[in-house]
């Protein structure tokens, strides 16, 4: 099979009518032009072009051989055109994948607030806490909470997150206050992802860690739901400070062992490459580090 190279050669050409001007056209000096042509003609075995010291013109198998290959190239080109256009513009298909906890009111309305700043992107949104593989799924980018397994991603940190042990006064009223982290296992608990209503939570001060096993009535795959069993009094939560740090400043929420926190969990915008970015996946990661998310605090 010809090479695409020396077809295109040949039909400029045959649109110039000159050899000359077709190698302006294609920025090759004349010599590599007709080299190119030779080449073409040796393997398909037949004349393509008659040449004069005047002029160049087509043969009849040169004139079947340019209606043949003039549509495909075109269509070839207009591929290109709109393949550079949308690298080069925030227009066109972005799959999305986050965890469940971000599948709530102010993840959606971010990317609703995204979406109409970007009205020619499209959003394939899979929400999920399954990590699906970024390559096998065709996933553009993908929201991770914690240190990451796959050292084959290019992973952007857009924050981190960091949770408070909190309770209901309500509920401290009736069951007292935990005094070191050990005694959080003698009380009810509010849960994320828990297994079976129970859970094991680390927490650090300063250089000491220590894990505790939790169980509870209630465990849920959202922090909000997790907030409001807690604010409600079923039981001690791990909440982001971002969700309770306005109902510990007005005495809604009592924090728990201020000297305690859940360790600084980073979290990333995860996608495969750093070449060739879309400008609809640039974008989308501008946004992205530029917004105030509930779930984790800037670095």
């Amino acid at each position: 099979m010809a090479a695409l190279d020396d077809i295109l050669v040949f039909v400029k050409v045959a649109q110039y009518e000159s050899i000359s001007r077709a190698a302006r056209s294609l920025g090759m000096p004349i010599s590599t032009v007709s080299r190119r042509l030779s080449m073409l003609e040796t393997q398909l075995g037949v004349t393509l072009l008659r040449r004069t010291t005047r002029r160049v013109s087509l043969t009849p198998q040169g004139r079947d051989y340019f209606n043949e290959c003039q549509e495909p190239l075109n269509l070839l080109q207009e591929a290109e055109r709109v393949l550079t256009r949308t690298q080069n513009q925030p227009e066109g298909l972005l799959r999305i994948t986050v965890p469940v906890v971000l599948g709530q009111d102010p993840f959606l309305e971010f990317l609703s607030g995204f979406m109409k700043a970007h009205p020619k992107i499209r959003i394939d949104l899979v929400i999920t806490n399954v990590f699906l593989d970024l390559v096998a799924e065709n996933v553009d980018v993908a929201i991770r909470f914690g240190e990451l397994q796959d050292s084959s991603v290019v992973a952007t940190r857009i924050g981190k997150n960091v949770r408070y042990v909190v309770a209901a006064r309500e509920y401290l009223k009736e069951h007292g206050r935990p005094e070191e982290p050990a005694d959080i296992e003698q009380h009810a608990c509010v849960m994320l992802n828990a297994k079976n209503n129970e859970a094991d939570w680390d927490l650090v001060s300063g250089r000491r860690k220590v894990r505790v096993h939790v169980s509870g009535p209630i465990a849920t795959r959202d922090f909000n739901t997790v907030s409001t069993f807690v604010y409600r009094g079923h039981g001690i939560g791990l909440l982001p400070s971002t969700y309770c740090d306005e109902r510990i400043a007005d005495g809604r929420l009592i924090r728990l062992l201020p000297k305690w926190t859940s360790p600084p969990i980073a979290v990333f915008a995860v996608y495969t490459s750093r070449k060739f970015l879309p400008q609809r996946l640039t974008a989308f990661l501008e946004a992205l580090t530029a917004w105030h998310s509930p779930l984790w605090t800037r670095d």
